[in-house]
């Protein structure tokens, strides 16, 4: 190679040799651009949960439920675009997608910064913003589904832990730098003018009271300060690995086909959209992803064998296992991430009020805890474990940490249900605050731990060529939880039944037991300990 960022023609990560004198540099130096990306792509794709939540709080004319579904939109979006970003790097290499999807959340991060300038900005703008803060959760499996072809089978749990776990931190990044930011002025006269909050919020530091000025814009404006040195720093830093992308074309030619791939995504996530205003989510859900991966075989041109080619995977029994078990970990991690803020604010934010008569009314709490204070801990420690998981799991195999895991995930589930109906229904709901708290820590930490040991077995049981596709497909699946958790649990507050949704989470992770013991862990299981 005679620049940095010249496409490797030759590339065995199995060979020690060759691994030692230059691969772990090459694969390191991609590694740690990847990861900033990759945080940046959470923080544009999940700062809905944040910035509806203040809009709340700011008197934005729109209800709870219009709200939570904004949230919803961008985990559709997100989860959608993974399907196609599955197939990018085998198709435009590594480094042209990196780059490309990159400066893409651009994009959303200004336009949505813009839009919250005016509180009458029309909601189907913040729709359409919303479903391009998609792309951010897109990113997330291509730049898996590359990082996994840089590095050995020993290392996977490492690499991938390290990737996703540390590109994790972009939902407690944006968490904890939104409501900062907030506060100040930091862009001058070219953000805009401040609104008063007529509610009270809050920072990772403590409350703000009600009437204090608010750059709500900010919330979105900040990404663009880090998004435009990274999309430098990919293009000048990464590397096309031709042993996986043979043929890349020119960088405008692989643009192309990134922007292809993308545009689908785009469309048939408003198919999504569209589908869920007439039909069962459950029924639209997986409606969308068919249409998604129909359409993908669609493409004219060389992408279309390329995409056929990897749909080899879907003939692969394990991946539908991986699938599944992923759902449990990352989907439970990305959903409750997204959830969490606005469930705090309905939750914890009104109270029962016993009257006279003994009749019972739902009224404002006046010393509610803040989400923009809290909601930040359970993402912090889901992400900051994340590559323990995948150490440990390197030690002791896959399954068997995919296997407790799963275990605390029902016991913890279930006891969280059980106390957000109780805080719902007190006079008093900031004493159950803690617990609540603590159990949702909990489920962050075992999603978090899962999340590595599921890759480890992605890594572990597919070869060079399907891996990659697999962890794409298997995160794009999902990802559906960035809608799921908010649209169920958005329902079951606005019901009164709060407990219900996480109830029904307990019972899919017990499911999820099952299965993992089928497939890794019984005495003929297919694959032993992965």
């Amino acid at each position: 190679m005679t620049r940095k960022n010249a496409d490797i023609e030759h590339w065995d990560v199995e060979n020690e040799e060759l691994w030692e004198k230059e691969g772990r540099k090459v694969a390191n130096r991609n590694l740690w651009i990847s990861i900033p990306s990759l945080l940046m792509g959470f923080a544009v794709w999940l700062m809905w949960g944040m910035i509806t939540t203040q809009m709340q709080n700011l008197g934005y004319p729109y209800s709870v439920d219009q709200l939570f579904t904004l949230t919803a939109l961008a985990g559709l979006a997100g989860a959608t675009l993974r399907i196609p970003a599955s197939f990018m790097i085998r198709i435009a290499g590594g480094r042209n997608t990196i780059f490309l999807t990159t400066a893409l959340l651009m994009i959303p991060a200004l336009g949505t910064g813009i839009a919250l300038m005016n509180p009458d900005t029309p909601f189907w703008m913040f729709q359409v913003l919303a479903l391009l803060s998609g792309i951010g959760g897109g990113n997330f499996a291509a730049s898996m589904s590359n990082i996994s072809t840089f590095f050995p089978k020993k290392q996977q749990g490492y690499a991938l832990g390290m990737n996703a776990g540390l590109g994790n931190f972009g939902v407690t990044t944006m968490q904890i730098l939104i409501p900062l930011v907030m506060t100040v002025g930091i862009f001058g006269g070219l953000a805009g003018a401040p609104m008063a909050l007529e509610s009270a919020s809050g920072t990772l530091i403590g409350r703000i009271e009600a009437g204090t000025d608010t750059w709500i814009q900010n919330a979105a404006f900040i990404w663009l300060v880090f998004l435009i040195p990274l999309a430098f720093a990919g293009w000048f830093g990464m590397n096309n690995l031709r042993t996986i992308t043979p043929n890349p074309g020119t960088p405008a030619q692989a643009f192309g086909k990134i922007l292809g791939l993308y545009g689908v995504g785009l469309v048939t996530s408003v198919i999504g959209m569209l589908a869920l205003v007439w039909l069962n989510m459950w029924i639209a859900l997986p409606l969308t992803i068919l249409i998604t991966v129909f359409a993908l075989r669609l493409i004219p041109g060389d992408i279309q064998p390329n995409i056929q080619k990897q749909f080899a995977i879907f003939n692969d029994k394990h991946t539908w296992a991986m699938t599944v078990l992923y759902i449990a970990t990352f989907g439970s991690f990305i959903g409750f991430s997204a959830a969490l803020p606005l469930s705090i604010n309905v939750i914890f934010g009104n109270m029962m009020e016993v009257a006279a008569d003994g009749s019972v009314t739902r009224v404002v709490n006046p010393d509610a805890p803040s989400a923009l204070t809290w909601a930040w801990i359970g993402p912090f420690v889901g992400a900051l474990i994340r590559p323990v998981g995948g150490w440990i799991s390197d030690k002791v195999g896959g399954a068997v940490v995919t296997q407790a895991i799963s275990v605390v995930m029902v016991l913890a589930s279930a006891a969280v249900g059980y106390v957000m109906m109780l805080a719902y229904n007190a006079t008093d709901p900031n004493s159950y605050f803690p617990i609540f708290l603590i159990l949702f820590i909990v489920l962050f930490a075992a999603s978090g731990i899962g999340n590595g040991s599921t890759f480890r077995s992605i890594g572990v049981i597919f070869d060079q060529q399907s891996k990659g596709p697999v962890l794409g497909w298997t995160s794009a699946v999902a990802a559906y939880g960035a809608f799921i958790a908010p649209r169920v649990m958005g329902e079951q507050i606005q019901a009164g039944t709060p407990e219900m949704a996480m109830y029904g989470f307990a019972v899919f992770y017990a499911l999820c037991l099952i299965v993992n013991w089928w497939f890794y862990l019984r005495k003929n299981a297919y694959v032993k300990n992965p």
